[in-house]
């Protein structure tokens, strides 16, 4: 089933997980009190209450070069992998993103690609026709869905929020993210009520109070929070 646009989430809805794909990743979903949540793939096992990031950006698959020019309307752009091979439509649903020369600054959606060899030519297939023509000078990258192989926060703070889930998760199984609203979380500090959260950098998978610049925000406490307790946050990822 492929759905579109926010979906109501009925209850027990996202205490629910699967092996089979129900909605396109990233689909945002809201229930009737108003929790948000976005359909996410686990790249791991997940533990309920701990936070998730996007999986890492392949270093080889980032500023490439469009092999051959491609017209405005089309819909596959070739670009030249560097020293890392791409599996068979690693980045469907993700991005291809022209980041320098004719055509940068605009984002497409991926359809899908076949699998290529490190540094051989791979044929995207963009769900969005281009909207400026590319050339050979031009430049891409592919960014997998944000919430295609989602994984437990490290301590390094140098990932994207994603989500938390409600609920045990296996690794490759589907399952809904909570990324607003109340929601239990795990505690890397003490913390007091009403300060804003980042990524914990003690505990993976914990929050911590805000307290640098570039930090990203992921809630705020509304209980004061235990060290090492779940405790009740405001999610505030969406």
């Amino acid at each position: 089933m492929s759905l579109s646009g926010a979906v109501q989430i009925f209850p027990n809805d996202q205490l629910t997980t699967s092996t089979e794909q129900q909605c396109n990743l990233g689909q945002l979903g809201v229930t009737k009190d108003g929790r948000a949540y976005r359909y996410a793939k686990a790249g791991e096992a997940l533990s309920p209450g701990k936070l998730q990031v996007a999986a890492p950006i392949a270093a080889n698959h980032e500023n490439m070069a469009v092999a051959a020019a491609a017209a405005i309307g089309a819909t596959k752009v070739t670009v030249t992998l560097g020293a890392t091979a791409a599996t068979l439509n690693q980045y469907a649903g993700g991005f291809l993103t022209i980041n320098d020369a004719t055509g940068e600054g605009i984002s497409y959606l991926v359809s899908g690609h076949p699998a290529a060899d490190a540094s051989a030519s791979l044929v995207v297939t963009l769900a969005e026709p281009l909207k400026v023509a590319l050339t050979t000078s031009s430049e891409a990258s592919l960014q997998k869905n944000p919430w295609d192989g989602v994984v437990i926060s490290v301590v390094d703070q140098l990932d994207m929020p994603v989500g938390v889930p409600n609920v045990s998760v296996a690794s490759g199984s589907y399952c809904w993210l909570q990324t607003r609203g109340v929601c239990s979380a795990l505690a890397d500090e003490t913390l007091a009520i009403g300060v804003a959260l980042t990524i914990g950098t003690g505990v993976a998978g914990a929050v911590e109070a805000l307290d640098a610049a570039g930090e990203p925000q992921v809630g705020v406490a509304i209980q004061a929070g235990v060290d090492t307790e779940y405790r009740a946050v405001y999610l505030q990822i969406d």
